[in-house]
């Protein structure tokens, strides 16, 4: 089921609301739980990996549409975003669709499936955090997260490893993605507003009183992580290329907003 590297491929940075990159990668900033810092080594083979993130991750999205009770059409169409973005033949979208209707059964056991995840891919926590990103763009698709799917990310994020700060944080960067600063033909306007300029410090991990050299390691840092080509040469697939070009781009209008306020070049 080669097939199914097209998801682990790189749906880094993910959003599904307008589908523009989504995060993505390694965890913004240095906020990874410590949780995550000693990795379990994976079982099974690549390609079992990548069968259980495709499996969990379209049964996830489908109980967490369904834990406030009613699946929306805004739900339905961020499900059926992601499997645009990945690209799916009908076979292979049909199997998605099933494994969705599976998580929105009453009963079914989410924890023991995000356990089998973590037991699968541990080792790798960018397709940890991917998978949580997409999680959080679903829930996102209705414009708010309701306390059940509050409560619901909230276990799944512990069960991965997160810890609130770098849910919180998933959720800011995502949210964010709606427009507020930056994009293409961002130089040459008005200086970034208060609250985006903040977003903008969070999109790249570090503190506003981050030093001007600070500042710039981490930018370094976060385009090394999830440059296309960095990504390729880990073995994501091609056809997620646009998804890891989304993110790299929607960092680099992060730093260009901070560089703009403070006048480094």
């Amino acid at each position: 089921m080669a097939w199914i590297g097209k998801l682990a491929g790189g749906v880094l940075g993910y959003a599904v609301a307008r589908l523009p990159g989504a995060i993505i990668g390694v965890i913004l900033g240095h906020q990874f739980d410590r949780g995550l810092r000693v990795q379990p080594r994976a079982a099974g083979t690549a390609a079992d990996r990548q069968r259980v993130f495709f499996e969990t991750t379209f049964i996830v999205m489908g109980h967490l549409a369904k834990v406030d009770g009613r699946v929306s059409e805004a739900e339905i169409g961020a499900a059926r975003g992601v499997m645009q973005r990945m690209r799916l033949d009908e076979r292979q979208r049909q199997l998605a669709i099933r494994l969705f209707n599976t998580g929105k059964e009453q009963g079914y056991p989410v924890d023991a499936q995000v356990a089998r995840l973590r037991e699968y891919c541990g080792s790798e926590p960018q397709l940890l955090q991917l998978f949580l990103e997409i999680q959080v763009d679903v829930a996102l698709a209705t414009g708010e997260i309701s306390a059940a799917e509050r409560v619901l990310l909230g276990r799944i994020a512990a069960a991965l490893g997160f810890g609130a700060l770098a849910l919180a944080q998933i959720e800011t960067l995502l949210r964010m993605r709606r427009g507020q600063y930056g994009g293409p033909g961002h130089a040459g306007r008005e200086p970034p507003r208060a609250d985006a300029l903040a977003k903008a410090y969070q999109v790249l991990g570090v503190q506003p009183s981050a030093s001007d050299r600070e500042v710039k390691t981490a930018y370094r840092r976060l385009m090394n992580q999830h440059h296309p080509d960095k990504q390729a040469a880990r073995g994501l697939h091609d056809s997620m290329r646009e998804i890891a070009e989304e993110r790299t781009r929607e960092i680099r209008a992060a730093y260009d907003a901070v560089r703009e306020h403070r006048g480094f070049r």
